[in-house]
């Protein structure tokens, strides 16, 4: 458990007593609860136990993109990893809020370059830090810090203890110290985005792994997929012959697959028949010129290809929705139509359990009408805590009281460098937390009811749809596993 009750209790608002003494009176007036419960929050502590009984439950990171302990304790110049110090755990995410706060490119650069000495470091990101320290994407950071390294706030007094403590944090074993036993965190789920598909990982029931599928379907990506299958792609049926190889090999492995395809365009695939994306792809295999609605033709074909192989394989298909990383390029619009496409597609593969990721911020309204309306669309909170915590508890409030509960699925990180997922996982917590908390004082929930969400919520739902005992099996009998 990362944090003590009394910093729990400490870091709700003042309004607690007055709400959980709400709480009390109401379920004193209707579901009665248990004798314990019902005194607990007579005495005003609903907030204390809905908060102990979120903090001790182990919690399933749905979404990271976490390269290999091995391949991080190399240091500088792995996939992620720009420098090897305490600027690391600024350069995901928080990098992007410091360049619309106004810091140069070349100063960033400067901080994450590893030719830059640590201690030297915080001169550039001195001007910068007061402007920045408040966002999600940076208390996950500044939780991080003070968890780990016993440092309450970046400075020029505590940067070289941060670095000292960086130091003697990274080292073998670092990623289970952190993510089991500070974090409380039961498993990781994976999307590899450095070099193959799917990894098989060193830790594989620590750091379980998506399929990627993004590649399948658009470019296509012909030599990172066809090349490890040794199929020769001379046309759309071998390439479909790829992408069962792929299904085929890593399938009884993989927890879900996965696309970010949204990035670049919305996720509007039509069902498009094999005959009409077979020329298409040929051209494009012979780097012919292709129109833009010819791509798209041969694209949303793949895209289907790719999904119904991973429904047939009873592997779940997540997708990105919503709010763009990096900064200075992202078109609001085109985000606006995604929970729409959302829907569609739930409608196009019922068989197909759709997890939209990132409450498709900011239109988080329109993909919780999406869950609730279609059986098989499930809502990944992954990332939503740290680019808008106050609007992630929001939606915690709305899905309960809106969409089936087995539907949520509360937190992912979403995050290369393995130490801000403990800041991130304890924001989620707090969050989750305080909409329990909220809506027992509000008086759409009992306390009991509250209570007994939380281990669905924070565990029970992602062991279902993913069959995690099931995949856990699978892969300590994986052939790459020692």
């Amino acid at each position: 458990m990362f944090l003590s009750r009394r910093a729990v209790i400490a870091r709700l608002s003042a309004a607690g007593a007055a709400l959980a003494g709400v709480a009390a009176a109401r379920a004193a007036e209707t579901d009665q609860p248990a004798p314990t419960r019902r005194a607990a929050a007579r005495s005003g502590n609903a907030r204390q136990l809905i908060a102990e009984r979120v903090n001790q439950t182990p919690l399933i990171d749905t979404h990271e993109h976490l390269i290999d302990e091995p391949e991080r304790l190399r240091g500088a110049g792995q996939a992620g990893v720009r420098c090897d110090d305490w600027a690391l755990l600024l350069s995901h995410y928080l990098d992007s809020d410091l360049l619309t706060a106004g810091m140069p490119r070349s100063d960033l650069d400067r901080f994450l370059s590893a030719e830059v000495e640590p201690a030297a470091k915080w001169t550039l990101l001195a001007p910068y830090w007061p402007r920045v320290k408040h966002t999600g994407y940076a208390q996950a950071v500044r939780i991080a810090i003070r968890e780990l390294y016993g440092v309450d706030d970046l400075s020029a007094a505590t940067v070289e203890r941060v670095q000292a403590e960086y130091e003697k944090t990274r080292c073998a074993g670092f990623y289970e110290r952190i993510l089991r036993d500070r974090a409380n965190i039961e498993s990781c789920q994976v999307n590899c985005i450095f070099g193959a598909p799917f990894k098989e990982s060193v830790s594989p029931t620590l750091l379980m792994q998506d399929l990627s599928i993004v590649g399948m379907f658009a470019g296509p990506s012909i030599e990172q997929y066809g090349r490890p299958s040794g199929i020769e792609v001379k046309a759309l049926s071998d390439w479909h012959r790829v992408i069962d190889w792929w299904f085929d090999r890593y399938a009884k492995y993989a927890v879900a697959v996965k696309s970010q395809d949204a990035y670049s365009r919305d996720i509007d695939y039509a069902r498009v028949p094999p005959e009409q994306a077979a020329p298409v792809f040929k051209r494009v295999l012979d780097k012919e010129t292709v129109t833009a609605e010819e791509r798209k033709l041969m694209q949303d074909h793949l895209f289907w290809y790719a999904v119904d192989q991973a429904t047939r394989h009873g592997l779940p298909v997540k997708l990105h929705t919503g709010y763009y990383a990096g900064q200075s390029w992202m078109p609001l619009e085109r985000l606006a139509r995604n929970a729409a496409s959302a829907g569609e597609l739930c409608r196009l593969s019922r068989d197909t359990q759709f997890v939209f990721m990132h409450i498709c911020y900011p239109f988080y309204e329109d993909l919780l009408a999406v869950a609730k309306h279609w059986s098989n669309a499930w809502v990944d909170m992954c990332w939503a805590w740290i680019i808008n915590p106050i609007a992630a508890k929001d939606y915690v409030k709305k899905h309960l009281v809106t969409a089936p509960a087995n539907k949520l699925l509360p937190f992912g990180g979403d995050y290369i460098p393995v130490e801000p997922v403990l800041g991130h996982a304890a924001l989620a917590r707090r969050g989750l937390a305080r909409a329990l908390w909220e809506l027992v004082g509000e008086g759409w929930l009992s306390l009991d009811e509250a209570l007994d969400l939380v281990e669905p919520i924070l565990r029970g739902n992602a062991r279902r749809l993913f069959q995690i005992d099931k995949k856990t099996e699978a892969l300590r009998q994986a052939p790459w596993v020692r």
